[in-house]
């Protein structure tokens, strides 16, 4: 599975448009800042007769309400479609999940160019799943994730940013009668947990 993300891309379109600014004001964060940041990723993948392709978009924003603590909410939307040809029909499955969210970080060094942090997160996810020939299925649950991360700023404004979701544990409910809830707990080395975004300091 492939995944691309516009993190370098737009990463190079904030590098040229800072340079182009004045360099007034300082690199870093301080109380009172406010930041939004936000990801991009597709995703591609074709073994034999089954293809997969989704893409995910999550925005966020922040508040400092110390030099080292930021408080902000945070949004996603993910959607995915696999198709299976076979001798006569092709099956499809479409997955859709909305999430929306609250998140707290702890940065070491705030006022640096460069800066580790830590963050904690909870949200709410609305999800719906839908296979040809069969009723459509929806869930909802909420997540908790521990994820530390690194903030790198390339200009006053512009920041380029790294988090490692290493911690989290997610339960949801199908919405159908008799259903009981399903918890997981993850915890582990996976780098597909890596999330990369640009950050605008405002």
């Amino acid at each position: 599975m492939k995944k691309l993300f516009f993190a370098a891309l737009l990463a190079g379109f904030a590098f040229n448009t800072a340079s182009a600014q004045d360099e007034e004001g300082t690199k870093g964060f301080a109380k009172g800042d406010v930041f939004m940041s936000g990801s991009v990723g597709f995703e591609s993948d074709s073994q034999g007769d089954t293809s997969l392709k989704g893409f995910t978009v999550a925005p966020r924003a922040a508040y400092f309400i110390s030099d080292n603590i930021a408080l902000g909410a945070k949004l996603g939307y993910t959607s995915s479609k696999e198709e299976d040809e076979g001798f006569a029909t092709t099956q499809e499955t479409e997955v859709t999940a909305i999430e929306a969210g609250v998140f707290g970080r702890y940065y070491f060094t705030p006022a640096s160019q460069f800066s580790i942090f830590t963050e904690l997160g909870a949200g709410y996810v609305h999800s719906k799943y839908e296979e040809t020939g069969d009723p459509e299925i929806k869930a909802d649950g909420f997540n908790v994730a521990f994820a530390p991360g690194v903030s790198y700023f390339i200009s006053n404004n512009f920041a380029l940013e790294a988090s490692y979701g290493l911690i989290s544990y997610n339960s949801d409910k199908v919405d159908v009668d008799g259903a009981e809830s399903r918890d997981r707990f993850n915890a582990g080395l996976d780098l597909g947990d890596i999330n990369l975004g640009l950050v605008y300091k405002f």
